[in-house]
This record gives structure tokens, C-alpha cells and sequence, in this order.
């Protein structure tokens, strides 16, 4: 099903008449899912404006955005009927209502592993003012970063990664009680599966170290060299269950001598993977139209 969504922040104005909402629906594939959801939504006198559901192995999932009028059901009364109807079901149903006065800055949760430079250029840009946003958690499958966190005021948690079901169901639950708008993968060293990224629909920037489509999975600098390129880059994209191929909202390149070493181009590739994540998150916040495999500012073009 192919759609093109206008990607607001969850903290932007809406319309004074009209509440608004995303719901997402997650669970094992059954019947009737889709009507039972559309049919609630409906009888509160709700308008579906875009919907989204895929099933991957087994896994159905559903992303719909929703607004109904001010004068109807309360947010208290669609979240309580939706779950409802989720148990019923057997699916995880999550209703977060994206409507009202802006609230503040974009808050930012931070994937980590090991490298520091990543996410020290995010928590510096929000520190600074340059991006109208503030990194509210970080977490880690290692513990190699905690200091680099508490030196910002971070708060930090260890996940242990050996169970990768426990480790992204407390990922999740951490990033949920820190309301978090914008999933970060700062140089995490881990691919999430199908189940934590259907969750955050759009809603998971990553930093690549290549220039994408080109030389996706692990080692990419590495990639390059081998096959004798004379420009390399690193790329900022929305996260999709498909390993690097999300809509690419930011890049940028640099030239490869032949004769380099290995640890001259990772080298290089860092100074751009700290800008270009950072000029990422910045256009999210502005706020993106995606579709047909593309993420395109509203903002207008922007450079790094």
C-alpha cells in the first residue's frame, strides 16, 4: 500500500475543532482486526485520514492517524474503548493523542552502543540551542557510555542485549515512560526487529555510514574501499523493518583516496555521520512529508 503522510511532530498545533491522534495495532495476524478498529472509530464519529497496515511473518501491523470532533468522545473514552477492543483481540493497541498546544522541544531518546561521537553531537546540539529539542534518556546494550550521558544530564540505562525480546521490551517501556517523540539510533550496533520498529512509525532516525542505497549492512566503510570508490558518505534515514532501505532525509559525502587507509576514511565518515545526524534530527523536528519511499522537508531544502 503505498501513501504519502505528512509528518508533524507530536508536540505541533492542530486544528481547534478536531482532536487528533496515531493508533497503532500490533499482534499476532488474525481476521477481523482491521473492521473491528475502523468500526469503533467510526461509531465515535471519527475521521480515518491515513492508514497504513502490513503483515510481516506472521506479525500484523496497523498505523492509522485519526481526528474526531472536539465536542465528541473524550481521549480518555476513544483510549479506553481501543484497548478495550485490543484485548479483546489479543493486540497491543497504543492511542497517542498529538494534538493541542505545542508542549516544548522535540524529546529525543538515544540508542547507543559503544561510539561516543554520535550521540555527543546530538546532546551538544540540543545543549547548545541548535536544535529545538532535548535528549530525555540513553540507552545502551553496553554500559560504555553511561559517563558520556551523566555528563550531559542524561539519564542512562544499560538494556542487556543477550535476549533480544527482554532487551527491546525494556527499550520500550523506558522510551514510553520518558514520552518520547523521536527514536535515535546513535551508532546502536544492533538491528531492531519488526516489533519495536512498527511501533514507532517514522518515528526512528538512524545515521549510516555510507552513502545508502549503496553498501547497506554491517562494515560499509569498509565496503567502499574494497571496491575502489572515489567519493563515500553517510546517510540519515527513517527506520523501516527492511535493514537500511528507509526514506533518506539526510547525507553527505567526501572524497576517498585510493591509497587511503581504512582508518583514515572511518575517520573522515565520523566528522560527517556527527553533522549529518544532527542535520537529521533537525529536519524531523521541522517536520517531513513520506511517501513513495521518500522523505521530503517541509521546511524547504536543506544542506550539510
Amino acid at each position: 500500500m503505498q501513501w504519502v503522510r505528512r509528518l508533524d511532530s507530536p508536540r505541533a498545533r492542530a486544528s481547534p475543532v478536531t482532536h487528533r491522534a496515531h493508533v497503532t495495532v500490533i499482534g499476532r495476524d488474525k481476521s477481523g482486526v482491521i473492521a473491528r478498529i475502523c468500526s469503533f472509530l467510526f461509531e465515535c464519529g471519527g475521521n480515518i485520514e491515513e492508514l497504513d497496515q502490513h503483515v510481516t511473518h506472521g506479525l500484523f501491523t496497523m498505523h492509522l492517524e485519526v481526528s474526531w470532533p472536539r465536542t465528541g468522545h473524550t481521549r480518555d473514552d476513544m483510549r479506553a474503548g481501543l484497548r478495550r477492543i485490543g484485548e479483546e483481540l489479543g493486540m497491543d493497541v497504543e492511542f497517542r493523542v498529538v494534538d493541542g498546544e505545542p508542549e516544548g522541544p522535540t524529546r529525543i531518546g538515544l540508542l547507543v552502543t559503544r561510539e561516543a561521537h554520535a550521540p555527543r553531537a546530538v546532546l551538544e546540539a540540543c545543549r547548545e540551542g541548535s536544535l529545538d529539542a532535548e535528549v530525555v534518556v540513553m540507552l545502551g546494550n553496553k554500559r560504555v557510555l553511561a559517563d558520556l550521558a551523566a555528563e550531559y544530564g542524561v539519564p542512562f540505562e544499560h538494556v542487556p542485549d543477550a535476549d533480544k525480546p527482554a532487551h527491546e521490551a525494556r527499550m520500550l517501556e523506558a522510551l514510553a515512560a520518558a514520552d518520547v517523540d523521536l527514536v535515535v539510533l546513535a551508532r546502536y550496533m544492533r538491528i531492531l526487529s519488526p516489533n519495536f520498529v512498527w511501533r514507532w512509525p517514522h518515528r526512528i532516525l538512524n545515521i549510516h555510514p555510507s552513502l545508502l542505497p549503496s553498501f547497506p549492512g554491517a562494515v560499509p566503510y569498509r565496503q567502499a574501499l574494497e571496491r575502489g570508490v572515489r567519493v563515500a558518505g553517510v546517510t540519515a534515514h527513517l527506520v523501516t523493518v527492511d535493514l537500511d532501505q528507509g526514506p533518506i532525509v539526510a547525507q553527505s559525502s567526501f572524497p576517498v583516496d585510493p591509497h587511503d587507509a581504512l582508518s583514515a576514511v572511518v575517520a573522515q565518515g565520523r566528522r560527517h555521520e556527527e553533522r549529518v545526524l544532527v542535520e537529521g534530527v533537525r529536519q524531523w523536528c521541522a517536520g517531513l512529508d513520506v511517501g513513495w519511499g521518500r522523505a521530503v522537508p517541509r521546511a524547504g531544502p536543506g544542506g550539510v
